[in-house]
């Protein structure tokens, strides 16, 4: 689609205020528009439907949203928060909180990629539970998203400049006060086989160690017994889903987390025209940008935007919701992607359900899932992780356990939380550590499981939508 000069950016930051705007206030000679009426009538039934489950949810709040977000064009409409200096589409402001604004640009430096002037633009956002810090109280890993555009002649050109700022921003921050790197995904697999041990489907998404970063090759074992060396700037002209990960340490929190960036590439050829070096270039409908002084960047790169962005981006949450309601049981991710698609495709009242069961205490289960996994990425060879930092994230995980359940629950887990302790400290490696981080996640994951699973089937319409997704029906 394409963005108008009106629409980049013409809605400020009062549209954000939580206190509606002296000029939006209704007229006392007005009559009530038949949508008004239907809108309460739809917030009565799920607030009984929340109370049922000992949840609650503020009737004039939520009317506001739902009034919020039923207003203006979905499909160009970017605002920017004055006070801030963010901005993101309007549906995605509506979410977003300014509180850990800091701490997040602070681990933006970190992550983000960047080039020469007038050689490599780049905005760089918050995205997943981090770009919806108004409503989800208990975020799971800290996700940017970076629209990195490369100005050069020719687009062999702009995948070699691509393949240098990716490996040099890995190298150069491989580890540093507070954060180690992780991990890359650069290029795609040649063909069937095995890499550092494990199995890869062909045209998959390489996923490069540092060391082999830094080596710029390593060898790959192909399923037909055979072998090849897989060399970094010999894939730069299929570099496929571009995303580097590390592990952060926030000193002012004494909290670790998994911080990621998936960079979606594109080159500005000579003519002005703009394409994505993996073929696709994303919507923007779930992204915070952490700069409003990038708006131009990110308006001359948006211009190019699918006019059908929306719906593919909508299908492609339909097939993730999918995934984690049949093959890949998860249904807190299911969740969250469930209620980006609710907000976007006009079932504003389905999300507005979704939306308050991401404040309840028991949610705080989907970050220590999360944040298991961050604990064992703090705890390999080499890192720069200090051990009193992951030994004090343990002891939060397990009274945050202590303060969420009671019974045979919380003991289950503080038990497994304690063992994983015990392994990590030690820095165990191999299948032992392995098997206690999973054991640790997967009694994490089952409560967080029945959690959402026993909220989302109370309201009849989001019981049917996860019936036909399970049954692998179209959903209208």
């Amino acid at each position: 689609m394409t963005l108008s000069d009106s629409a980049v950016p013409t809605e400020r930051a009062d549209t954000l205020d939580d206190e509606p705007h002296p000029d939006d206030e209704p007229h006392p000679d007005d009559e009530p528009h038949p949508a008004d009426e239907t809108t309460a009538d739809d917030v009565r039934r799920i607030i009984a439907s929340a109370e049922r489950l000992g949840i609650e949810l503020d009737e004039a709040d939520t009317l506001q949203w739902l009034s919020a977000l039923a207003s203006g064009a979905l499909d160009s409409d970017i605002t920017v928060d004055d006070a801030s200096r963010t901005f993101g589409h309007r549906v995605s402001m509506l979410d977003f909180s300014d509180r850990d604004l800091e701490r997040f640009r602070r681990i933006g430096a970190i992550v983000e990629v960047t080039g020469p002037e007038g050689v490599a633009e780049s905005a760089l956002a918050l995205s997943g539970s981090a770009a919806q810090s108004k409503i989800q109280s208990f975020p799971g890993d800290c996700d940017y998203f970076q629209r990195l555009n490369i100005i050069a002649p020719t687009r062999e050109e702009a995948c070699a400049i691509t393949a240098r700022l990716l490996r040099d921003t890995a190298i150069e921050r491989a580890q540093g006060l507070g954060y180690q790197f992780l991990e890359g995904k650069f290029g795609n697999y040649p063909g069937a086989g095995f890499h550092n041990g494990a199995a890869r489907k062909a045209g998959t998404p390489i996923t490069w160690r540092l060391p082999e970063i830094e080596a710029g090759e390593f060898v790959f074992e192909l399923a037909d017994g055979g072998s090849t060396t897989i060399r970094w700037n010999d894939v730069a002209l299929d570099p496929g889903w571009c995303k580097l990960d590390w592990i952060v340490c926030d000193a002012e929190r004494g909290a670790l987390s998994n911080a990621s960036n998936v960079i979606d590439v594109t080159w500005e050829a000579p003519d002005g025209q703009i394409v994505a070096l993996d073929g696709y270039l994303d919507a923007y409908f779930q992204e915070v940008y952490l700069d409003a002084e990038d708006v131009p960047i990110f308006a001359k790169v948006a211009a190019f935007v699918d006019d059908d962005a929306l719906d593919v981006y909508v299908d492609r949450l339909q097939g993730e919701v999918r995934k984690y309601l049949t093959k890949h049981l998860n249904y807190g991710k299911a969740a969250k992607r469930m209620y980006n698609i609710f907000r976007l495709s006009g079932r504003h009242v389905d999300a507005a359900f979704v939306r308050e069961l991401f404040d309840e205490p028991a949610t705080v289960l989907y970050q220590i899932w999360s944040l298991i996994g961050a604990l064992e990425n703090a705890t390999q060879p080499g890192s720069s992780i200090p051990l009193d930092a992951i030994e004090d994230q343990t002891d939060s995980l397990i009274m945050q356990v202590v303060d969420t359940l009671e019974g045979e629950d919380e003991h289950e887990i503080v038990r497994a939380l304690l063992k994983l302790r015990r392994t990590l400290a030690k820095h165990d490696d191999g299948e032992a550590r392995l098997a206690e981080v999973e054991a640790a996640q997967q009694r994490v994951v089952n409560l967080v499981n029945t959690f959402f699973r026993e909220k989302l089937v109370e309201l009849p319409s989001i019981r049917s939508y996860i019936e036909e997704m399970q049954a692998g029906e179209a959903i209208a």
